[in-house]
């Protein structure tokens, strides 16, 4: 029963900042990111954010976690307001390194099938 609430509130979390990143933060190092999926710890006092950048820099990579760790007060904050929850869990945000080694491959695969 837990495990489905957790997931609920994952995804809400998960839409939530999708919006919150596209309409209210205007830093522009956090524009590309796509939220790709939330973990909510079972007292839901904890997330962890995965995120996605289409770029592959890793400067571009450091940039977006220091924009998205100098908006974390203010995407809490604005979560606080949207969430139907007792207290806005602490977020924690991650690249999503699932994402690129899916693209790396996918890669591998193209080339196999080139004949490299």
């Amino acid at each position: 029963m837990a495990n489905y609430r957790d997931r609920r509130v994952g995804q809400e979390i998960m839409r939530e900042i999708n919006d919150i990143l596209r309409k209210r933060v205007r830093d522009p190092r956090v524009q590309d990111i796509t939220i790709t999926d939330v973990r909510v710890t079972g007292d839901l006092q904890q997330a962890t954010i995965y995120y996605s950048l289409l770029s592959d820099l890793a400067s571009d990579h450091q940039k977006a976690q220091q924009g998205l760790d100098k908006a974390k007060g203010l995407i809490r904050k604005e979560l606080g307001q949207h969430l139907t929850l007792y207290k806005t869990p602490e977020l924690i945000f991650e690249k999503d390194e699932s994402v690129q080694y899916g693209n790396h491959i996918d890669e591998l695969i193209r080339k196999l099938n080139q004949g490299e």
